[in-house]
């Protein structure tokens, strides 16, 4: 009884198989196949130098003008005046803007408001914050689905200018620093994440705690939290650089000029093109810098504080989003 030959197909020319490549001349390399991520093929070499070239566009279109301003503030009278109001690069850098600006008081005055605010008003935004989540993320908690379906809804519904200067006045809260704190200590947002994070934690851990006689408070403290450091760290960035930036509840709430936080000041001397008097920028009787350099050294000093802050709390940014916006 004889078989059937089955027809067999050469191997390829192209592509050497493995006993091809075991069979190879000694001192010479198969030839690679793939390269790179399955399925992409590499960019050819001049694709690669245009993404270059838009990449370091983009980051000139970003560096430049932080360049420019602090070239500025750094210029004296002659070079402003002769490059037209903004230096590129400063030939004989001064720090006189920054003095007469510190030795008036008033950025000073504003500024030491902005950072009390803002450490006050990150403190206590992260504790209601981190304990209003915690509460929503247990099952079970009571008046669990009411306030979570009350913070969904302020989401939606923001209330308008007037009812919120009407509470606040109500409150006696008018030139007050907690009118710059109380209306904007809770962010929906934020509780959203740290909630959607918490819910993440695995359960066991907390029943074991349980067990182990620990109370609610030392198992947001003791594990809860130090397996949230990221997420805490993104949310208080979040508010930090909220409370540093605000300016329209002290342009509402703050009567008084030396109560006026930097963003305040920032807006009215920058934005609007206030003239800053003798007194305000600088001693009596002391030469003021040109203009141009005292509105870019503000500007300098307003960003300072976060852009001190900010590599610290970097590395966390895009792991404490991206597990709180996946897991929600």
């Amino acid at each position: 009884m004889s078989t059937a030959q089955l027809p067999t197909t050469p191997a390829s020319a192209d592509v050497p198989g493995p006993r091809d490549r075991r069979s190879a001349p000694r001192g010479r390399k198969p030839r690679r196949i793939d390269a790179g991520i399955p399925g992409q093929t590499p960019a050819s070499p001049p694709w690669r130098v245009l993404k270059s070239l838009i990449i370091l566009l983009c980051c000139l279109a970003v560096i430049l003008p932080f360049l420019t301003v602090i070239s500025t503030s750094l210029a004296d009278n002659a070079q402003v005046n002769e490059a037209g109001g903004f230096v590129l690069w400063p030939d004989h850098p001064s720090f006189d803007s920054y003095a007469a600006i510190l030795r008036g008081g008033l950025v000073t005055r504003a500024m030491a408001v902005s950072i009390g605010v803002t450490v006050v008003g990150t403190a206590l935004s992260l504790l209601s914050s981190i304990t209003l989540a915690y509460g929503l993320s247990r099952p079970g908690s009571f008046g669990h689905k009411p306030v979570l379906m009350i913070l969904l809804f302020s989401m939606l519904f923001a209330p308008g200018v007037i009812p919120s200067y009407l509470l606040i006045k109500q409150l006696h809260l008018i030139n007050s620093y907690w009118a710059l704190i109380l209306p904007t200590m809770v962010n929906a947002f934020n509780v959203i994440v740290l909630r959607s994070f918490f819910q993440s934690i695995p359960r066991e851990l907390v029943d074991a705690a349980r067990i182990d006689g620990a109370g609610e408070l030392n198992i947001l403290t003791k594990i809860v939290l130090p397996l949230s450091r990221a997420s805490v760290a993104v949310v208080g960035l979040f508010y930090a650089v909220s409370y540093w930036n605000a300016f329209f509840n002290a342009l509402l709430y703050m009567n008084e000029s030396a109560k006026w936080p930097m963003q305040l000041v920032l807006r009215t001397y920058v934005v609007n093109n206030a003239a800053i008097g003798a007194g305000e920028a600088s001693a009596a009787g002391a030469p003021l810098p040109p203009s141009q350099a005292l509105q870019a050294a503000i500007i300098v000093l307003s960003i300072v504080p976060i852009v001190l802050v900010y590599p610290f709390l970097q590395r966390h940014m895009n792991k404490g989003v991206m597990i709180g916006a996946v897991k929600g």
